[in-house]
C-alpha cells in the first residue's frame, strides 16, 4: 500500500516520491541503529569507490594530456627542423571576353 502524509491537492502540486511501508511493526531502538550503522558503512564503501574511480579516471586524462603533449611537441620540432615547402600559386586564367 502506498501512503503520503501530504493530501491529494498538493500531491497532484507538487510530485514527490511515495514510500513504501515495509511493515507496520515498530522497529526497536537497537534495530534502529543496527540500520543506520549499516546504512552508514555502506555509504562509506561508495564513498571510497567513487573516489577511486574519480582518481583512477584523473590519473588516465593526466597521461591522455602528457602523450598528446608530447606528440604535439615533436610534430612542432619536426616542423621547425623542415618547414614545409612554400606552395607555388598557379597563374589565374585570363577571362574570355566575347
Amino acid at each position: 500500500m502506498v501512503r503520503c502524509h501530504k493530501p491529494v491537492a498538493a500531491r497532484r502540486c507538487a510530485p514527490e516520491v511515495l514510500r513504501q511501508l515495509m511493515s507496520d511493526e515498530p522497529k526497536s531502538p537497537a534495530e534502529l541503529k543496527e540500520i543506520r550503522l549499516n546504512r552508514k558503512i555502506a555509504q562509506e564503501a561508495e564513498g571510497i569507490k567513487a573516489m577511486a574511480e574519480i582518481a583512477a579516471a584523473d590519473v588516465a586524462i593526466r597521461k591522455r594530456t602528457a602523450d598528446l603533449r608530447a606528440q604535439r611537441l615533436a610534430r612542432e620540432a619536426a616542423e621547425r627542423d623542415n618547414p614545409p615547402a612554400p606552395k607555388v600559386k598557379a597563374k589565374p586564367k585570363k577571362k574570355k571576353t566575347t
